[in-house]
């Protein structure tokens, strides 16, 4: 049997080379955001607020980042490089060298805690801008990914699509929902992940 074809991820990384006063203020700004969502929570989270901490104008807050949704995931994306790091060339069944099964249900369990531990901070984001998940570059990097797995275990399937449906139970505001609303505990939510899986054809 053929290796699958080498796929490029897109993915989460730092902004291309500045000049050094726009990478000062890209860092303010980012300080910013950061000590008002660690010490009011995302919910206060603004570009006014931001504007206001730094004493950056906010039409330059604006033009860095484009709304709140977009500040959010530039905070969240160092954890997402390590993320990514780990499912790319970490030790198996994450990374390469288990099974394709193996690695799908252990990179699906593995981003259950990523979702749950930053819960606040990607539950904001998609409520400032519920499309933003699917379109940004650490979230194709997982679609990508994960339909590479099921490729290589169905290859009669349409894969990006059905790694959009396995994906989908993932939604920070499910979760949400999941553990808030119906009370179940992160290894219930794993658990019923393995049973959807199962369903799928991909245990």
């Amino acid at each position: 049997m053929n290796p699958p074809p080498r796929i490029d991820l897109p993915m989460a990384e730092g902004p291309p080379p500045e000049r050094a006063d726009a990478a000062r203020n890209r860092r303010r700004i980012l300080d910013a955001a950061g000590r008002i969502v660690a010490e009011q929570g995302p919910e206060a989270l603004t570009m006014n607020a931001v504007a206001h901490a730094t004493g950056i104008g906010v039409g330059t807050v604006y033009r860095r980042f484009g709304d709140v949704a977009s500040l959010l995931f530039a905070l969240l994306d160092e954890r997402e490089q390590t993320f990514q790091a780990a499912f790319l060339t970490g030790p198996p069944p994450l990374g390469p060298g288990a099974p394709a099964a193996e690695r799908l249900r252990a990179f699906l369990h593995a981003l259950v805690d990523r979702v749950a531990e930053q819960h606040a901070m990607l539950l904001a984001a998609e409520i400032a801008d519920p499309c933003a998940r699917y379109t940004s570059p650490p979230h194709r990097a997982l679609r990508i990914h994960t339909a590479m797995l099921i490729a290589q275990l169905r290859p009669d399937a349409d894969a990006a699509t059905v790694a959009d449906f396995v994906l989908s139970p993932l939604a920070p505001s499910l979760l949400h929902h999941l553990r808030t609303d119906r009370g179940l505990t992160i290894s219930g939510i794993k658990q019923a992940l393995d049973q959807t899986l199962e369903l799928y054809g991909l245990d």
